[in-house]
């Protein structure tokens, strides 16, 4: 599965293999086909198997895909490359200051709560010109792209674009967005990185 998606995907996109849940057999498999972009939800969970994976493996990229709560980001600097889900002020700041204190830059991505869900994670639309300058010029951090994950019941190529649309007016390079379901679609509305799980690994262990 990982290579035929691999041949359908452009040079451009960075393809992260959701390794979340995931039994450490079917990861070190993928870990031996040659793939090294991954991608994890907690900090716990990816610290208690990417502590080893890397010392067996060069060159792992990743990448934090969930929540991020702020008594995990000395840990989650530590440990990720690449952070997707900035929303909050609070966390923009600790990120900051953190990566100050162990003298790394790792790129980031705001989520963008494209979909206004009240119980899902996110910076709304409205919210993002003000949230961006904060994010830069107060916590001095390096936002490279915006992230979203669009409402389980609205076409997901609405929030593609909506996402593209506000990557474009602010400048930035780079899109996080589409998964098992959705990624071929996401690719056409510009995706440079996409996010699969059960594409690659087949459906979790019960």
């Amino acid at each position: 599965m990982l290579q035929d998606i691999k041949e359908q995907i452009p040079k451009n996109v960075r393809l992260i293999a959701v390794s979340k849940k995931q039994s450490e057999e079917r990861v070190r498999a993928v870990l031996d086909a040659g793939h090294r972009i991954f991608g994890e939800n907690r900090v716990q969970e990816a610290s208690l198997r990417w502590g080893s994976f890397k010392k067996d493996y060069d060159n792992v990229e990743l990448h934090l895909i969930g929540p991020l709560q702020t008594n995990k980001v000395k840990e989650a600097v530590s440990l990720f490359d690449v952070i997707h889900t900035v929303d909050r002020e609070k966390l923009a700041t600790k990120l900051a200051a953190e990566m100050q204190v162990q003298n790394r830059t790792l790129p980031c991505f705001i989520q963008v709560n494209t979909g206004e869900e009240a119980q899902k994670s996110g910076i709304t639309p409205p919210e993002l010109p003000d949230f961006l300058d904060f994010c830069r010029a107060e916590g001095g951090l390096t936002i490279t792209g915006l992230m979203c994950i669009p409402p389980v019941d609205d076409l997901a190529m609405l929030h593609f674009a909506l996402l593209k649309k506000l990557s474009h007016r602010h400048g930035l390079e780079h899109l996080s967005m589409g998964m098992s379901n959705d990624w071929e679609k996401a690719i056409e509305m510009g995706a440079t990185h996409i996010r699969l799980g059960t594409a690659i690994f087949g459906e979790r262990d019960a």
